[in-house]
């Protein structure tokens, strides 16, 4: 799956731009603050209903306008010509109108199986160093990816804890109630739990191929991942043991919300070890790794949405990822101020590369030669 026509209205600085020539690599080159990163954010948009920088969609939409726009055309594998449209539109109000072959679909979900983003940039890197939900996070989309019945357990247990939760902050309960949500949480937690546990063993060995081929001194590099309970409980026997401290401070301790993936070289956390250079490999990898086995497992090819490479890596590194990404048959969107920058990182025998001119918010096909 991949995009061959985008069109974006009123995101940020891009008051109308319509792109129609994309190649399965497309760089987007020109100064800072001419707009490239907004592309990026808009192509994120589309697929994801939101902004990848986290902030309110008022700071998302061009000045004095009262909304953004961004519609695309998705290929089907091997079917480049034929497409199904898919379109987002954002207010200022923050409501949210999402199409999908020209319908209407109320699920972000029924979105982003059209269009499956991930994003490398300065920001992706604290999924390393971040808080522990930023890993539940990445590891939950590609489950939901890969596993069709991840999303409605998923589903039932944000229902079940948020109400066991309102139950326990109350004080006075009765222990029928408790019990019944207690039960259902404990069928959804571990439903939850064996599908992550299953993608992991997937996702590890990929990890550690891609990361020898991309940092092969690291070869104590190590994935782990962490239930949120005791490994030698059932969650029906964890939640039993921890129903009494449950009560006494008003939530649940333990389950999925709390679980986390450890990244450890020779024993030791990475994040506290590696240098910063690495940390943005190891986080390059999970990105890579999580595209290869979406592939793999038929969850479809990833878009990849990488912001100014050039200055986050060096240059033996930077080529290093551009010739894992050209080997894998994603699409790829690419911005750097020069597009020198990418000549001399993208492998030479690489095809299917489009260029594009970024400037004041105007986006332009550039018809010169790679190299």
């Amino acid at each position: 799956m991949s995009l061959n026509r985008l069109q974006i209205k009123h995101v940020r600085n891009l008051r109308s731009v319509s792109l129609e020539g994309l190649g399965r690599v497309n760089v987007l080159f020109g100064p800072n603050g001419s707009g490239k990163t907004s592309v990026l954010e808009a192509i994120h948009l589309l697929g994801m209903a939101r902004s990848f920088r986290g902030n309110s969609v008022r700071s998302l939409i061009t000045h004095k306008e009262s909304a953004c726009v961004v519609f695309g055309q998705v290929s089907l594998p091997g079917q480049h010509s034929v497409g199904v449209p898919i379109g987002v539109q954002r207010n200022l109000a923050g409501e949210a109108q999402l199409k999908v072959g020209g319908k209407s679909v109320r699920s972000v979900a029924e979105l982003v199986q059209h269009l499956p983003i991930q994003v490398i940039n300065a920001d992706s890197f604290q999924l390393l160093m971040g808080a522990p939900g930023a890993r539940r996070q990445y590891i939950d989309w590609g489950v939901f990816h890969v596993e069709q019945r991840f999303l409605e357990q998923w589903q039932r247990f944000q229902r079940c804890i948020k109400q066991r939760n309102n139950l326990l902050r109350h004080g006075k309960i009765a222990d029928q109630q408790l019990a019944v949500w207690t039960r259902d949480l404990a069928t959804s937690g571990s439903a939850i739990n064996d599908y992550r546990e299953a993608y992991f063993k997937l996702l590890s060995p990929r990890f550690k191929a891609i990361m020898a081929r991309l940092a092969p001194s690291l070869d104590g590099l190590a994935l782990s991942y962490r239930r949120g309970w005791d490994k030698r409980l059932s969650y029906a026997e964890a939640l039993t043991g921890s129903e009494a401290t449950d009560i006494e401070q008003g939530y649940t301790h333990v389950g999925p919300q709390r679980a986390d993936i450890r990244v450890s070289t020779d024993g030791h956390l990475a994040a506290d070890t590696l240098s910063r250079g690495q940390q943005k490999l190891v986080v390059c990898g999970l990105k890579l790794a999580q595209g290869q086995l979406m592939a793999e497992q038929g969850g479809g090819d990833c878009t990849y949405l990488v912001d100014d490479l050039p200055s986050e890596l060096d240059e033996v590194h930077c080529r290093k990822v551009c010739e894992l990404l050209a080997s894998m048959s994603a699409q790829v969107f690419i911005t750097c101020v020069d597009r020198r920058g990418i000549d001399r990182v993208w492998p030479a025998s690489a095809t299917e590369m489009a260029m594009f001119h970024v400037e004041q918010g105007v986006v332009t096909e550039s018809t010169e030669a790679k190299g």
